[in-house]
């Protein structure tokens, strides 16, 4: 579809490069057609980039065109709505990935952030980001940059969220629709998927949505008076709730095992479990889980002899586990 003939120089520009960077060479008339614009207009387009510092090279041929190369200087860099605000998110979850690139994805964004229009600034600002856990594989659906700004922006005022929420299985897009309210509080990107952390008024309880299971109302509800998530630390309240605790930040079933194996190989795969050296070759490790049984199996991962140290419950679960692996062997 051609860019309308009335579309700024600037925006032109903009797009002119867009397309440059998407495709190793364009013909003239085809960019021509394609900005709405005479091949002139291109040309002069195209030097106006090159003022700029980006490198492009006139392709010789029938129809002639040119080719974007990649330059020795970083030139003044350009970007369209979408672009800054998925920049933006990137480097506000960068703030919190622990890879010791904080500080420079601070001035990052500070940086960008100055040189944005007013309007797109303010977009900007209004993202109430928090990260953690960001190392995961990544969710299986996308969250769209509007889905974002809007949940931020209804955190930043203080209003209620109406939204249908998809559950998980059955249909194809995740199940059937439900209606839900929420106060919204924090958003959160963990391990690559994004949760909104809220009140819900109705079940007087804090709850955690998937984002990208949710499909917003408009317009949304009534303001309403910030509350603090249980201990005050969004992070701390988020990993208690994903190990199954309403209360502290621990797995609700512990337990201590003497491992057959060195620290050295029991450590890379102790999750957040402490690691001692029990002796020659043996290894003390104190870890949990959300259940006795799933706390068994994790253990009987490692490929060593376990010796349970406590307490009673996990030496039951693992009796009972082998229990279950003796009927699925077939030996009972």
């Amino acid at each position: 579809m051609p860019i309308s003939s009335s579309t700024t120089t600037s925006g032109r520009l903009l797009a002119l490069l867009s397309m440059l960077q998407v495709r190793r060479d364009w013909p003239g008339p085809l960019l021509a057609q394609r900005l709405g614009v005479s091949e002139r207009t291109v040309r002069r387009d195209v030097d106006r980039l090159r003022e700029l510092g980006y490198l492009i090279r006139s392709v010789k041929g029938p129809d002639g065109g040119y080719q974007l190369d990649a330059g020795s200087q970083v030139p003044p860099l350009l970007f369209d709505e979408e672009q800054a605000i998925a920049l933006a998110v990137a480097l506000r979850i960068a703030v919190g990935t622990g890879a010791g690139i904080e500080e420079a994805a601070v001035r990052a964004l500070s940086t960008v952030r100055q040189v944005l229009p007013s309007r797109l600034r303010h977009r900007v600002d209004a993202l109430e980001i928090t990260a953690v856990e960001t190392g995961g594989r990544g969710g299986d659906r996308q969250v769209a940059t509007d889905l974002l700004l809007a949940v931020s922006d209804a955190i930043r005022a203080c209003e209620e969220l109406r939204f249908d929420y998809r559950s998980p299985g059955g249909l194809e897009d995740g199940g059937p629709q439900r209606p839900r309210r929420t106060q919204p509080h924090h958003l959160v990107v963990r391990a690559g998927r994004w949760y909104l952390v809220g009140w819900s008024a109705e079940r007087e309880d804090w709850r955690i949505h998937r984002v990208d299971r949710m499909t917003l109302r408009v317009p949304n509800g009534p303001r309403f008076t910030p509350r603090q998530v249980p201990g005050g630390d969004v992070v701390t309240f988020l990993s208690a709730r994903f190990k199954g605790s309403d209360g502290s930040n621990a797995w609700p079933c512990q337990g201590e095992v003497i491992l057959g194996l060195p620290v050295t190989e029991v450590a890379p795969f102790a999750g957040d479990g402490v690691v001692e050296e029990a002796g020659p070759a043996r290894s003390r490790l104190r870890t949990g889980s959300w259940s006795w049984a799933s706390l068994a199996a994790r253990l009987a991962r490692f490929d060593a002899e376990i010796e349970v140290v406590g307490p009673p419950p996990l030496r039951e679960a693992f009796a009972e586990l082998a229990r279950r692996a003796a009927r699925a062997g077939g030996t009972t």
